[in-house]
């Protein structure tokens, strides 16, 4: 699950949240493991309240990981091999046909595709959360009070 790694803008790279402190959060870098403090006045985002623009509803990041992770079979992607702009721009229409040409720029593509690659490289092949089973749902329906 990706709810924990974070971005922090001016800092290359993905960050795993270690833990909070007073006005900063303790972050461990993905790549080097070396832990640092990010303040209140960074801006922090976690890759988990990330969407990619689509003609639809927007599609989470997550998600967007998952597709391009069937697509390479768990493999990283090599994104200098891609090419130009706009072969990046058909090799992601093929992962999500469905983006928005207009909104979502060839650098925020190759940023994603990096971002890919820093979270497998770090061991990290599970991107959304999984689901409840079937079998907890209704075990959780019967210990609901019964309303009178």
């Amino acid at each position: 699950m990706i709810n924990t790694i974070l971005s922090i803008a001016g800092k290359p790279g993905l960050f795993k949240l270690v833990s909070r402190g007073r006005n900063m959060l303790i972050v461990e870098s993905l790549s080097t493991g070396k832990r640092m403090p990010a303040y209140s006045h960074d801006k922090v985002i976690s890759l988990a309240d990330i969407a990619i623009y689509t003609t639809g509803e927007d599609k989470p990041l997550g998600e967007v990981f998952e597709l391009v992770k069937a697509k390479n079979d768990c493999k990283p992607v090599d994104i200098k091999a891609l090419g130009d702009d706009k072969a990046v721009r058909e090799y992601f229409g093929i992962i999500l046909p469905e983006f928005d040409n207009e909104r979502v720029y060839t650098t925020d593509i190759r940023k994603l595709l990096m971002w890919y690659n820093a979270l497998l490289a770090a061991g990290i092949t599970e991107f959304v959360a999984p689901a409840a089973t079937e079998d907890e749902a209704p075990a959780a329906a019967e210990e609901a009070p019964a309303e009178k």
